[in-house]
């Protein structure tokens, strides 16, 4: 694909960052299904040297990679920017330092195209990524998910989603008709309705995978990014969503026991330092009892998607049984 970012968007960057000129730089990543990009801008003669433009315009032709190009998919998608428009302007300047994200500039949506002006966080020490986690770099991870979610715990998600995550069932009803388990596909709803009808309620981020966290050189800080699926729910279904992103299913069975250990350990130490009037220990034993479902949750999302995904292993399917066996 071409790059999206024209003269007009260019010259309105300069003018909103009071440089004298901007001119697009490399493409960072193109988004999901061939969606648009995300650009770094360099600027001269202004306060800031760069910023990241990602830039929305849905494609004629959808090209996903597992094939589920449908009206449903693309709908999703378009709420999605929206959604993340939204997180933006109206909720991410709550986000410290201990849920770092980037600040957003500006935003403007038009004829079927959004676009977001970032802080480029590469210039603001976090240019690292990663694929695989050390110990102490997956707890700084959990340490971020807590903070965030003690910042949202009770929030009511207007104009997000009502239900976040990017799998939730509402939204796929086309990946459930293709699950061949009918047990899985019959105890759906009911994994749906635990994790929905859960007392305990915050924002998630909703696809708190490790590629979506950038790393400051040393990994002993790092910020969040892409929330296009931010919106309601239990918290636990981003730490679970997390340690399939990075842990194989030998490194679930060592370690997961010792990360929900840590996570709630620092949601204790977070909503203790905001003068928190709610039951932590309610929460905490509400959450952990929803561990396996939020697992069997992301499963069923799998099973019809991608079943012979590699996150298919051992420790999902012995989380996925004990859910069942909790119905």
């Amino acid at each position: 694909m071409s790059h999206l970012t024209s003269a007009a968007t260019l010259s309105w960057i300069a003018s909103l960052t009071g440089a004298h000129a901007a001119t697009a730089d490399e493409r960072i990543q193109s988004l999901w299904s061939g969606y648009g990009e995300v650009r770094r801008v360099r600027l001269r003669g202004g306060p800031m040297t760069s910023v990241v433009l990602k830039s929305v315009k849905p494609p004629t032709e959808a090209d996903h990679p597992q094939g589920w190009n449908t009206d449903r998919s693309h709908e999703r998608k378009l709420k999605s920017y929206g959604v993340e428009m939204q997180w933006y302007r109206e909720y991410a300047y709550r986000c410290g330092e201990a849920c770092r994200v980037p600040e957003c500039l500006a935003t403007r949506s038009e004829e079927g195209r959004w676009l977001f002006v970032l802080e480029d966080l590469d210039n603001a020490g976090f240019p690292d990524r990663r694929t695989k986690l050390s110990s102490s770099e997956l707890d700084l991870c959990l340490q971020w998910l807590a903070a965030f979610h003690a910042e949202f715990l009770g929030e009511k998600p207007d104009g997000l989603w009502e239900v976040g995550t990017y799998w939730h069932l509402a939204t796929r009803p086309d990946e459930l008709k293709a699950i061949e388990d009918d047990q899985l596909r019959d105890a759906a709803p009911a994994f749906d309705r635990l994790l929905n009808q859960a007392q305990f309620q915050t924002l998630v981020h909703g696809d708190a995978k490790v590629a979506n966290f950038c790393f400051a050189p040393k990994g002993n800080e790092l910020a969040g990014v892409d929330f296009q699926y931010v919106g309601g729910g239990a918290g636990i279904k981003d730490v679970a969503y997390l340690l399939s992103s990075c842990l194989s299913s030998r490194e679930c069975e060592r370690q997961a026991d010792a990360c929900l250990d840590s996570y709630f350990s620092h949601l204790r130490e977070r909503l203790a330092s905001r003068d928190s009037e709610v039951d932590v220990a309610a929460l905490e034993a509400e959450w952990r009892s929803l561990y396996p479902v939020a697992w069997a949750d992301f499963v069923r999302f799998l099973a019809g998607w991608s079943p012979e995904h590699w996150k298919m292993h051992g420790y999902s399917i012995g989380m996925l049984r004990r859910a069942l066996e909790g119905l």
